[in-house]
C-alpha cells in the first residue's frame, strides 16, 4: 500500500517537475526473479529507478537508516533490508538472493556507493555474486542528471533513464575472476546506454 502510493507520487514529480524521459522499460522481464543494476549518481536513483516499472523494486539500504523507527519501518514496507557496508554482509546477501528466489526484482547499484563526480566507477563483485548464486537476469540501467539537482547552476535538470536488454552469467560461480569480469561488463553496458542518453538528448 505505501509502496504504491509513495510510487504515485514520485511518478508525477519526475514527470512533472524534472521532465523524466524513461526508455527500454520492456527490457525488464515481466515475471521471475530480476537483478535492476544501475549507476548511482543521488539519493533520488532508487526511487527514479523504480517508479515508472510495472513491477516493484526491492533495494539494500545502509543499515544506518533503519535505525529511525518511523524512516525504518517506512522503507521496510518498500521492500527495502538493511545492509552493513565496509564488510562483506552475509545476512544481506542471503536477504538478497531470498528476494530473488520469490521470484522478484532486486535492485542494485553495483559501484558499491555514489559517485562524488558524476563519473561510473569500477563495479564490486557483489552483483555478479548474486547473478551467479541466482541464476537471475541482470537488467543493466543507466540513471542522467540525478546529480545535477540544485547543483551547478540547474534548479530542475531533467532526468534520463535508459534500461538495456537482460545480461546473464554463464561462467564458473566459484571463480572470483569470472565473477568480478561479469560485474565490469554490466558497468560496461551501463555505460554504452548513458552514451545514447547523451546522443539522443
Amino acid at each position: 500500500m505505501l509502496y504504491d502510493i509513495l510510487k504515485a507520487i514520485f511518478w508525477f514529480v519526475f514527470r512533472l517537475l524534472f521532465r523524466a524521459d524513461i526508455s527500454g522499460r520492456e527490457n525488464l522481464p515481466q515475471d521471475g526473479p530480476v537483478i535492476l543494476a544501475a549507476n548511482h549518481l543521488s539519493n533520488w536513483d532508487p526511487p527514479l529507478l523504480a517508479c515508472f516499472l510495472s513491477r516493484p523494486v526491492s533495494y539494500m539500504a545502509k543499515v544506518e537508516l533503519f535505525e529511525h523507527p518511523l524512516f525504518g519501518a517506512a522503507i521496510r514496507n518498500c521492500h527495502a533490508f538493511p545492509v552493513r557496508r565496509g564488510a562483506a554482509d552475509r545476512g544481506a546477501i542471503k536477504a538478497a538472493v531470498g528476494v530473488l528466489k520469490q521470484g522478484h526484482v532486486l535492485g542494485l547499484f553495483p559501484e558499491g556507493t555514489r559517485s562524488k563526480d558524476g563519473r561510473m566507477h569500477k563495479a564490486e563483485a557483489g552483483v555478479g555474486l548474486l547473478a551467479a548464486m541466482s541464476g537471475a537476469p541482470v537488467v543493466p540501467a543507466c540513471i542522467v542528471g540525478t546529480d545535477r539537482v540544485f547543483a551547478h547552476g540547474s534548479l530542475l535538470p531533467q532526468f534520463h533513464v535508459r534500461y538495456g536488454a537482460p545480461l546473464y552469467f554463464t561462467g564458473d560461480r566459484r571463480n572470483k575472476e569470472e565473477l568480478e569480469a561479469f560485474s565490469q561488463d554490466i558497468m560496461q553496458h551501463i555505460a554504452v546506454l548513458r552514451a545514447e542518453i547523451e546522443k539522443n538528448s
